[in-house]
């Protein structure tokens, strides 16, 4: 089965499901750290793709207002 690539809303809806178990308490111990580097890891991940959207929308926004 191949890996599905990770989507800027797939890393999203899974932090918001990590913050949840944790605000609601439902993660064990035992598995808490590893749920943080998770969310870390996640939180990582879609500040990545917003910068990158950012540059390139004003990359975009350049070319346009230099051909007007």
């Amino acid at each position: 089965m191949a890996k599905q690539e990770l989507t800027y809303n797939k890393a999203f809806a899974e932090l918001e499901k990590i913050v949840s178990l944790i605000e609601n308490e439902e993660i064990e111990i035992d598995n808490l750290a590893q749920q943080v580097k998770r969310a870390a890891e996640l939180l990582t991940f879609c500040k990545e793709k917003l910068y990158s959207s950012e540059a390139e929308i004003n990359k975009i926004m350049k070319e346009i207002g230099e051909k007007e």
